[in-house]
């Protein structure tokens, strides 16, 4: 077992000091996702500032990013437990989507960049997000000790809470002294880096899958006879449904984006204290309280009026206690999920909970805007969080509140 031994080294977590693997693993990633900020801000300004893009043209920039997890999920997922090679494909995956994120600056450099090209580069990139996201759970589980998944998740799950501290500062500065265009490429080189820590992994991976029958359905099929993850995933999507309709209700910007950095905050306590939690009440108590304590701090939401005093502090609230909360359900339910998934079906079980997932926000937006426009602004909020609370009903009657360790074997 590989152990760091320098100075710099023992301030690290004890996992990270123990599994060079891992350690490899996470390092990448963490790069990744404070690049993945940038992204996040400098797409988007690229189509304001460079193109002018219209609101409805920016609505399309971003459903082009989203639209694979919804329509190539499944397929994604079957190719990925046929072929196996994960890591090959993770590495892949960010080199392809460092090269297309290049073109981007490439082709302001040279007056060519359209729209056209931007949601090209939106799709595709999304596209390769989802090969990636679905091949990483595999090799997860290969460079994680099963009796770690917890602190393996929370290490995890801290960066990337860390990165929606630093990361849009971080975005706006480079957009600032570089353009949005050329910014991009900082997200760039965090593929290129990820992909350099990947190739240094030497972790034995699961074998592939033997069986193609039935390859594509598998995935779907396993989570209805699953009773803790088809619970899982049905809570998830309601609390996904409901607080996606909040999306469509414009509530002002210059409100909220006082308070947007208090989520921030609340992941990154979430993110240190969701191992205690898990190791005083158990792992399934925990997933439970964290499907409460992440929708019900947007009851405040609707309670926030009057002195602006008060409309600031609720909304630190809410933004905090859900940002607390959705810590606490990822990192418990990743490492449930870890545990239970069969590796051979690993990669079409999570393309069939990302097409579930994602699948439901959209309908969510829509119902908000709907509700919105019939009832108002805040009774529909006041819905959205009652619905969103109504996620934890699932899991009640499933053998989730009843887990408290990780189950020993996959079912």
């Amino acid at each position: 077992m590989a152990r760091v031994t320098t100075r710099a080294g023992r301030v690290l977590p004890q996992l990270l000091r123990e599994r060079r693997d891992f350690r490899r693993f996470w390092t990448g990633q963490t790069i990744s996702l404070f690049g993945d900020q940038v992204t996040l801000l400098a797409l988007p300004l690229v189509g304001v500032l460079v193109l002018h893009a219209s609101p409805a043209q920016m609505g399309y920039l971003a459903a082009a990013g989203l639209a694979p997890n919804l329509l190539l999920s499944l397929h994604a997922g079957a190719w990925v437990d046929r072929h196996g090679r994960r890591r090959r494909i993770m590495i892949a995956a960010d080199l392809g989507r460092a090269g297309l994120l290049a073109t981007v600056p490439l082709a302001y450099a040279l007056g060519v960049l359209t729209l056209d090209q931007l949601y090209a580069v939106a799709f595709l990139a999304g596209a390769l997000s989802v090969l990636f996201f679905v091949s990483r759970e595999t090799l997860f589980v290969s460079v994680a000790p099963r009796d770690r998944f917890v602190e393996a998740n929370s290490l995890l799950y801290g960066s990337r809470a860390f990165s929606f501290v630093g990361g849009p500062s971080l975005g706006g500065l480079l957009v600032q002294l570089l353009s949005a265009p050329v910014a991009l490429l900082a997200d760039a080189g965090s593929f290129v880096a990820s992909a350099l820590f990947l190739g240094r992994i030497r972790a034995a991976e699961p074998p592939a899958e033997t069986n193609p029958r039935g390859n594509l359905r598998a995935g779907a099929r396993w989570i209805r006879h699953s009773p803790v993850v088809r619970a899982s995933l049905a809570s998830g999507a309601t609390i996904n449904f409901f607080l996606y309709a909040t999306r469509s209700l414009h509530v002002p910007p210059g409100t909220l984006g006082a308070v947007l950095g208090a989520g921030a905050v609340g992941s990154v306590l979430g993110s240190l204290v969701t191992g205690r939690l898990i190791r005083r009440l158990g792992i399934g108590p925990a997933f439970c309280l964290g499907s409460v304590l992440f929708p019900a701090p947007f009851a405040l939401v609707p309670l926030a009026g009057g002195p602006r005093t008060l409309v600031l502090a609720l909304l630190f609230g809410a933004e905090l206690g859900a940002g607390f909360g959705v810590m606490v359900l990822d990192i418990s339910i990743g490492s449930i999920f870890a545990a239970v998934i069969p590796d051979r079906l690993r990669a079409r079980v999570m393309g069939a909970y990302m097409a579930v997932n994602y699948g439901v926000r959209p309908l969510g937006s829509l119902a908000g805007g709907a509700l919105g426009s019939t009832v108002g602004l805040r009774p529909t909020l006041w819905i959205a969080a009652s619905g969103g609370l109504a996620g934890v009903l699932w899991l009640l009657p499933s053998p989730v509140p009843r887990l408290e360790t990780l189950p020993d074997t996959p079912g």
